[in-house]
């Protein structure tokens, strides 16, 4: 992270909730500036969207496929482990019609595009390595309160994987790095200021299915389908497909990622995975040419994915009552923009 100097004499206790890249980009900066943090994270590890998820035939990307990088931030930071972060062949990118036909190259080579090694949630599990045990996983915060100790300050009402309750006190302020539904129900009747600025903030859900074909790392099958290793599709089920085997660091052996559009993925977010699965699998092989019966195959559904419609401001911040919020749904829906948002609260905060 950035190094920053604090700007207040005295060192203070902040609550930060999701260790997202956003929460995870916080709290680091905050605690180079010299203050204390304690980051909750639902999930049992870090990362967010930058999920990697295992299978007995390798790793798939089930959220974000790569990054760009724009902002010379972002890229001192991703230089200083070089090996964590590799750059991934965009101009195999294409343009498919609903038909699977290449339309056009859908990339400007100019724009490298990286991924994380061995998958995308390293990138976010080495970058909050430093914090220790400042980061408790498997807990869920379930409210936001005045401390009973003392009104000046925030305590928190959590439930662990096993349903146990605590709650954690003495936080001097609370930042919410989560989508926006989860922080419009944390800070609704604690912080209308931040509740009404995010309240035309739209985030589509998406579908993804994993995908795998072991017969395909045989001699007499060597390879599937298509020779680009990653495609926009306007097909009415997909908008994005990528052949996993083919980036950095990753196993060889053949496996896809399909993530389903934002139109369809809302007016299906609460189908049955297994319905799910089915017609987006119909969509791949129809896309694809791909008839082959996969070896692995499991759907899931991210209910806040791809911000349609941001917040418009790098982060949120209401010095009245110290709470704050950020996410890349604060400017958009980049990995980038999430690390920015982050980095942007801590240093208003600090």
């Amino acid at each position: 992270m950035p190094q920053t100097r604090s700007r207040k004499a005295s060192s203070k206790h902040f609550a930060i909730i999701g260790a997202g890249i956003a929460g995870v980009a916080c709290a680091r900066t905050l605690v180079q500036a010299g203050h204390r943090v304690t980051v909750f994270e639902q999930a049992d590890r870090p990362g967010g969207r930058m999920a990697s998820e295992d299978s007995p035939f390798g790793s798939f990307d089930s959220g974000a496929q790569y990054f760009t990088v724009r902002d010379p931030r972002f890229m001192r930071v991703i230089q200083i482990e070089p090996e964590l972060c590799r750059p991934w062949s965009a101009n195999a990118v294409r343009v498919l019609d609903a038909h699977g036909r290449v339309a056009e190259a859908a990339l400007p080579s100019h724009e490298p595009h990286f991924v994380a090694q061995p998958g995308m949630g390293a990138l976010v599990r080495h970058w909050a390595a430093p914090l220790g045990d400042a980061l408790v996983t498997g807990t869920e915060v379930t409210g936001i309160e005045a401390d009973a100790l003392d009104a000046q300050r925030w305590q928190l009402r959590t439930r662990g994987a096993d349903d146990s309750q605590h709650v954690y006190s003495g936080f001097d302020a609370v930042l919410l790095a989560t989508p926006p539904n989860a922080a419009r129900r944390l800070l609704e009747g604690r912080a209308s200021a931040l509740v009404q600025q995010m309240a035309h903030v739209q985030v589509a859900p998406c579908w993804t299915l994993m995908i795998a074909f072991p017969n395909a790392s045989q001699p007499t099958l060597p390879h599937l389908g298509p020779q680009w290793n990653a495609a926009r599709s306007t097909h009415h089920r997909v908008a994005w497909l990528a052949r996993e085997s083919s980036k950095p660091g990753r196993q060889t052996l053949e496996r896809w990622t399909v993530q389903a559009s934002p139109k369809w993925s809302t007016e299906h977010l609460r189908d049955d995975p297994q319905r799910v699965q089915a017609k987006l699998l119909r969509a791949f092989s129809e896309i694809t040419g791909i008839r082959a019966e996969p070896g692995y195959a499991l759907a899931r559904c991210w209910p806040e994915a791809q911000t349609s419609v941001p917040a418009g401001r790098p982060h949120l911040w209401d010095a009245k009552t110290r709470l704050g919020a950020a996410g890349d749904w604060c400017t958009g829906h980049r990995v980038e923009e999430a690390f920015l948002s982050g980095l942007s609260l801590a240093l208003a905060v600090a």
